[in-house]
Parts: C-alpha cells; structure tokens; sequence
C-alpha cells in the first residue's frame, strides 16, 4: 500500500512504507531481478501541524507527480460495483550503483475516463471509509497483476504480498490459472499453482489488526469471482480475511523478527511461519560524517554490509568526532524549528516514531518528579520527540498533546522538543544526532521496529523494551541498554509504572553516569552498535534471506 523512496514524494506513512524503499534499494544493489508495485497517493501522507499545546492538523501534502515518476502507456481495468476503472501507471526506477535498475509502478485511478468517485480511489493512503479501503486493495491487488501484464510482465516467479493489502493478487492468479483451463470453477491444482507463486509477509502481530470485509461488500464490489466457491479459505462468518486469504495461497509466510514469527505462529497455528528479521538500507541511513568516516575506515562498506563489523577497528575519538557533527546538525535544526534552547553538550535521548498507543511514547514522563530528580541529582540531560498520528487516531493525538504538557511541566530542569511533520529527513536527522535511542513499546505488539536499526548504523545504542528486534539486537551494556526484563509469553504487559521504573533506574544507575564520568565505556558502546547491529540488521541481509528462503529456493 505504500513505498518510502524520497522525502518529496508523500507516499508512505511510515515504518511499513520506509521498509519497503530500503528493501527496494538492496534488490537493486544485489541484482535481484524484481518490480515493485503500489499505489499512488496524490494527496500525499499527510503534513503534520502542531500548535503550541500539542494539537495536530493534517493537510494534504502537494507535490507534483510528473517531477518524479514516468507515465507509462499501458493502462489496465478492473471491474467495482459494476463499473469499469481504468488504471494508469507510473514508473519510478530506483538504481543501483552498478546501473541494475528495481522499476517500481504507482497505480493511478485519476484518469478522466473514470466516474469522479473512482478517481480519488488512489488519492488517500489508509483514508476513506472501509468500503474505500477495499476498492483501493482491488485496484492494487487485482488491477496490480492486470496492470503487469499488460507491460508485459508474464513470467514472473514469485509474488511477494507485504501485508494483507494486496491479497486479492491471488484471486487474480486463481482465476488466470483456472481460465486457462476454461473451467467453471478453481480446482486444488488452480490452489496448488498459486500458493507455488506466493510469498506472504505479515507485519501486525495482532490479529484484529488485520483487513476484513464483510463477504456482501466483497462480492457487491467485485461480483461474482469463481474464487468465491473457496469460502473456507478467506472467510469466517461471513467476513472475508486478507490475511487468511495470502496465508492460504502462499507457499511460504513470515514474520518480520523472531519473536513476531513466534507470535504469528500463535495466532495462525494451522500455518507454517518462518521468521526474517527486517533491516534497514545501510548507505541510506548512514549520517554524512559518518559514511565519510566509513569510506575511510571501511572501504566499500556500501556494496558488502556485513564488512562494518570491522567498525571496531576504528578510533574511538574518530567515532565521537562523526558522532558530534551530526548531532550538531541535529540541535541546530530543532532549535531553528522549537526555540527550544538544546545544549550540544547534554546527553540526548530520542524518540521519534509513528504517534499511537502501543508503542507509549509518553512512558519517559510517567513520572515527571523522579526524572527531574534523575536530571537535578545524576547528571543533565534532553528529549526529542517527533511522529505523526493518524488522522483518525485520536487516542494518538492525545498522546501528543500530553507530550507538550510534560514538556512543559519539567523545564527548566529537562528541556525536550517536539518535532513537526516527521518524514524520511527528520527520521535520519535524529537517528543520528540523538545520543540515545529510547523505544517503549508495549510487548508483544511490537511486530520488528527498524528506527533503532537505523540508531545503531550511526553508532547510537538503544534504551528499549525487549520486543521486535531489540530481543534479537540487544546485548546488554554492549550494544546498549533494556528496559526492564524479557517477557516470554504473548500476553500484552500492562504495568506501565513498572517499566518506566525499570527505564528511570537504567538511567540513572548505568546511562548517565557512563556518559559523563566514562565517555572511553559510552564510546565502546557505540562502535559495537555498528559491529554487531549495523554489519546485520539491514536490507541486504534481509533481501540475501527472501531470495534463499522465499523466491528462489
């Protein structure tokens, strides 16, 4: 539903989106022959206002489509509440150094052959009502594949589903392999053909998090499909399930960290779920200071990840120094954007990720008397926020407005800014300017996480939860800190003050005394965050695993 490749083109709304530009980038690099498809959002995903007490406003995002992508000629059609939509295409060709080009099509419905209903389907990312959800998911899953053939993609190998999203792929492919055979209905060998094809990577380790529809809006939308006698593989009372549908007809399903196949595993106990921890585009997330320090240290660093092991070769003082100019970049500019008063000098924790109630970005303030306390007694210290909550999510934007009101209640003791409009640039901007990478989510709902990721390619360690990939990344006191203790079951934890206790006393006890009486410990730390966390927690591990495990095993 949405792919991250440039900060000017609004189409991904975060993790999930930015994901996939990084995966897109390594095919490329690694010459995975591949093409990549979404949708595109002419609205953009969205710019983020904030007044001075926390309150968000969304506009729309303008930016022009033709800048960037290349219309190509070739359209497709799908049929939605017995009307044609015609679909159009935009190309956009992420290339690598070695001139290896991944295209990637935007599918577009804003085309004047279209009622003006149909025109605005692809206009908004996770917009709209559920009925418009389910027409953009056609246009992407069923109008995807149409869309490829007609460019003449006809022998691809292996269709790799990112979420439920564009599950109705299959149905597509079901009814090619059937018509092929002009049979009236979708036999086990149609399924078999299929599920040989597909690869499905789920990413929400919840299941009422996934897409459903009830089956009457389905088939109002789409009609009558000869995939539809196949009610026990998509729907349960009378409601049609994305996920089990890619779950069905894949031959090969995972999670997106260990912990997170684990729990998939739970919830989908019939099926067989591997796990393939996520990463993040090494060259892409790397702050200049220190892709220049790495070309020095660590020649062709870019091209073979795995070689920033030897990051443990490179001088301490060479590592702060980089270190140092990319926080600078950082302070400036959130004192430029908040008048904040952030002192280069202090300890700086970070947190900037997507606005929404699991992932408890206000946990840090749960106890504003004690942190101060920590500020006044242990040593000095700063925060900066940013992320954006959904339109829709007011839960999420409460979160943020709480946010304001804590940093208001503890200055002067504690200053701490807030970031607008957070996008691909800000994200690099503090994952490598901040001195600590701070990740509070609420266990098990973290599916994998991939900012800390990036935190760690710039030499910054984690303060977390033991959830995602930090249960996998974090070796304590080596490549940073946890937040409390590792909970082995699937049940969501509650106890809020708990953690917070558990992060106050790491902070306390262990982070800031180190920082400031030890910088020699503090700076080990980081240089194994590169070693140990960036040499592996990146995309070209994770596109080396796909191509070995799932597309051309």
């Amino acid at each position: 539903m949405e792919i991250g490749l440039d900060a000017a083109m609004p189409t991904y709304s975060g993790g999930l989106g930015i994901l996939a530009g990084d995966t897109i980038r390594s095919a490329a690099e690694l010459k995975v022959p591949m093409v990549a498809v979404t949708l595109l959002h002419r609205d953009g995903y969205f710019y983020q206002r904030l007044d001075s007490e926390g309150r968000q406003t969304e506009e729309p995002v303008e930016w022009v489509v033709d800048d960037f992508l290349e219309q190509m000629e070739q359209t497709a059609t799908v049929s939605i509440n017995g009307r044609d939509v015609r679909i159009r295409a935009w190309k956009y060709k992420v290339k690598s150094p070695t001139k290896f080009t991944v295209p990637v099509y935007f599918l577009d419905t804003d085309t004047p052959e279209n009622h003006e209903q149909d025109r605005t389907l692809t206009h908004w990312l996770y917009g709209g009502d559920l009925y418009y959800r389910l027409c953009q998911e056609i246009v992407l899953g069923i109008g995807g594949v149409r869309m490829l053939r007609a460019m003449g993609y006809n022998q691809i190998e292996r269709y790799h589903m990112n979420e439920g999203h564009s599950g109705f792929l299959t149905l597509e492919l079901l009814e090619e392999s059937a018509g092929r055979a002009n049979k009236e209905t979708v036999s086990m060998e149609d399924i078999e053909e299929v599920r040989k094809k597909c690869v499905f990577t789920t990413h929400t380790p919840v299941a009422a998090g996934h897409d459903q529809f009830p089956m009457d809006m389905v088939r109002k939308a789409l009609g009558d499909w000869r995939a539809f006698q196949l009610k026990d593989v998509y729907c349960c009372d009378e409601t049609f399930n994305m996920t089990y549908l890619a779950l069905a007809l894949s031959h090969y399903v995972n999670g997106v960290a260990k912990k997170h196949g684990e729990t998939s595993q739970h919830i989908y106990a019939p099926y067989i779920i591997d796990s393939i921890t996520n990463g993040v585009h090494a060259a892409r997330w790397v702050s200049e200071p220190f892709a220049e320090m790495f070309d020095q240290y660590i020649p062709g660093w870019r091209e073979d990840n795995f070689s920033l092991r030897y990051a443990l070769t490179i001088p301490a003082d060479h590592i702060w120094k980089a270190h140092i100019e990319a926080k600078r970049h950082l302070i400036q500019y959130a004192n430029r954007e908040t008048n904040t008063g952030l002192d280069l000098d202090l300890l700086t924790l970070g947190f900037a990720r997507r606005t929404t109630a699991y992932k408890r970005p206000d946990l840090v303030f749960t106890d504003c008397e004690r942190l101060k306390s920590i500020a006044s007694k242990t040593g000095s210290f700063q925060l900066i926020f940013a992320g954006k909550a959904h339109p829709n999510d007011q839960t999420g934007k409460e979160i943020i407005g709480r946010i304001f009101q804590h940093i208001h209640s503890c200055r002067p003791q504690i200053k701490a800014a807030y970031l607008e409009n957070y996008d691909i640039e800000l994200g690099k901007l503090i994952t490598s300017g901040v001195d600590i990478w701070l990740n509070t989510p609420q266990p098990p709902l973290e599916a994998s996480g991939t900012s800390g990721m990036k935190a760690a390619l710039n030499g910054v360690p984690s303060l977390s939860i033991l959830d995602g990939w930090w249960i996998e990344g974090c070796i304590e006191g080596i490549t940073g800190w946890a937040i409390g203790e590792y909970q082995q079951d699937n049940q969501p934890r509650r106890d809020s003050a708990a953690d917070a206790a558990a992060l106050y006393d790491k902070l306390q006890k262990v982070i800031i005394p180190m920082f400031y009486k030890n910088p020699a410990k503090f700076r080990n730390i980081m240089l194994h965050c590169i070693a140990l966390n960036g040499s592996f927690f990146n995309t070209h591990r994770m596109m080396q695993q796909y191509v070995l495990k799932a597309y051309f095993e």
